[in-house]
């Protein structure tokens, strides 16, 4: 499944990378503890978390996530937003708090998986 399907299918507002909307997406990793995402995120993942700021860019590009996906109506930074746009990696947004978007994320790859 993309970026894009998953953000049609959950009504995931785009907030910047659109570029990277076709980025397949390999699981999830939900977490604001940023050196826990560093060494538990995989290449591919959408990542799921409350932190807005730029460093969140910073992580996300070096693990090559397919995805940031912002909770509970939260806005990215400016200059988070200049990174996103930069690294092509799309930051999503949605009003849900991270455990009910995560369980929907996690039953939409199931489903999607167990489809195939």
């Amino acid at each position: 499944m993309t970026v894009e399907e998953l953000a049609s299918k959950l009504n995931l507002k785009v907030l910047s990378g659109r570029q990277g909307l076709s980025r397949e997406i390999t699981g999830g990793y939900t977490s604001d503890l940023l050196s826990d995402v560093m060494g538990s995120i995989n290449e591919g993942m959408l990542w799921v978390t409350l932190q807005t700021h730029v460093n969140v860019m910073a992580i996300a590009s070096l693990k090559e996530v397919a995805a940031v996906i912002m909770v509970k109506g939260l806005m990215p930074e400016a200059n988070t937003v200049e990174q996103s746009e930069n690294e092509g990696i799309p930051i999503l947004g949605t009003s849900e708090p991270a455990f009910d978007i995560t369980g929907k994320i996690y039953r939409l790859l199931a489903d999607n998986d167990s489809a195939r």
